[in-house]
């Protein structure tokens, strides 16, 4: 029997506990042994839970306590969930996470921590939630050198703009829906603003190429100001709006990461991934385009996770299994002004496009016949000079409405 200890009782704290307590029989024998939860850290009651008689209100009940070999932190947020996993890991307890901010701020030292005291610390449920994209990508896919990773790594954003595609909804009423149905926070400032998705795609950048990304190093655009018009749009151009996480490593070494609303070619393999559901493209050298696909959010396809972690945990309590990157200082990623793509720019003005010619060269226009503005897509441009060349047309008389980038997908 091997003796285990939950840190949080929320949606996904209470979804690891009911799937080790109503998949006893499938976990024993995929292991071998029991796994019994003998704690569960949370700060309120839990009187009629069956598992009320472990609950403690103390982290010294889980840390002091020798025969709790693995613990799973599922509070979330960085602070204490740091304190915790560091003190877990130097005390010789493995620890598994659904945390993507802790693991995101914190990752290499962590992972530091349970090298240097040869325990493992595994967070497969940090992205893309049940969804198998970190083990994967550090044993299925190890003879690869990683070209590119890019995904829709944020449910709550793509249910968003799937409502927008598909329902013609305005952005605030597909968000009110969303949070209505439990998909999006109360403050859904995280998601929509992009920073879940980079958190998720820091984590797989430094799994990808062994240096730790920081969330603050990445340019990260959330979807506040893509409008119906840029839905319709991107539709006339053969794309759907998605928001897409993506990194992808350069031939001098560096590395292009960013989080930002793309036009997504309708033949691409993540153009038809809607509603909450998250999809991951992994393009190696050796197999190409490797696409995980499924619901990146919720109780039990997350718990899910953790607790295939929890059991890999189990498996290799006298061993270390190797996941690791060192930190990072930034200096492997390119600066966002000289990321290179093509642009979707919506405009109002006279003369738009001749003045749009003159000032980036040759443009296409996107046709619709029901628009009372207008629509281009330039060549491919790094993002400074975007930028200076749409002032540029501002300072020519035309008011810029919206800026996307061209998904290379």
């Amino acid at each position: 029997m091997v003796s285990v200890a939950i840190m949080g009782h929320g949606v996904v704290g209470s979804g690891v506990a009911e799937i080790l307590t109503t998949h006893k029989k499938k976990l024993f024998a995929g292991l071998g042994e029991e796994i019994y939860i003998k704690k569960i850290l949370d700060l309120r009651e839990f009187p009629d839970s069956p598992l009320a008689d472990r609950f403690t209100k103390d982290f010294n009940d889980i840390l002091n306590d020798r025969e709790i070999r693995v613990v799973a932190e599922v509070m979330g947020g960085v602070n204490p969930a740091y304190d915790f996993v560091k003190k877990c890991l130097k005390s010789g307890k493995s620890v598994v996470t659904s945390n993507k901010e802790l693991v995101a701020a914190k990752g290499a030292e962590l992972l530091e921590i349970a090298k240097e005291n040869n325990v493992n610390f595994l967070f497969e449920a940090s992205v893309g939630g049940g969804i198998p994209i970190i083990r994967p990508m550090s044993q299925c896919l190890v003879a690869n050198n990683v070209d590119e990773v890019a995904g829709i790594l944020n449910g709550t954003t793509n249910f968003i703009l799937t409502k927008m595609i598909a329902d013609g909804m305005q952005f605030d009423d597909a968000l009110k829906l969303a949070q209505d149905l439990g998909f999006a926070e109360r403050n859904p400032a995280a998601d929509i603003e992009g920073h879940d998705a980079c958190r998720k795609i820091c984590i797989l950048a430094s799994l990808a190429y062994g240096k730790h990304v920081y969330p603050d190093a990445v340019h990260t655009e959330g979807i506040t100001k893509i409008t119906l018009e840029d839905v319709k749009y991107a539709e006339a151009f053969g794309c759907v709006i998605k928001l897409i996480g993506k990194v992808k490593k350069l031939e001098d070494g560096k590395i292009d990461i960013l989080v930002a609303p793309m036009l997504v070619p309708n033949e691409s393999q993540l153009a038809n991934i809607d509603y909450e559901f998250n999809g991951i493209m992994v393009r190696g050298d050796c197999t190409g385009d490797v696409v995980f696909y499924g619901k990146g959010a919720g109780k039990l396809p997350t718990a899910s996770a953790v607790v295939a972690d929890i059991v890999d945990c189990c498996k290799h309590l006298k061993t270390r299994k190797y996941l690791y990157w060192t930190d990072g200082d930034g200096k492997n990623i390119l600066p966002a002004e000289q990321s290179v793509s093509a642009m979707y720019v919506r405009a109002n003005g006279t003369d738009v496009i001749s003045k749009a010619e003159n000032i980036f060269g040759s443009v296409s226009v996107i046709e619709r016949a029901d628009a009372d503005d207008t629509a281009f897509v330039t060549s491919e441009i790094t993002y400074g000079e975007f930028n200076e060349k749409i002032a540029s047309l501002a300072n020519d008389g035309v008011e810029v409405l919206s800026t996307i980038r061209i998904g290379d997908l």
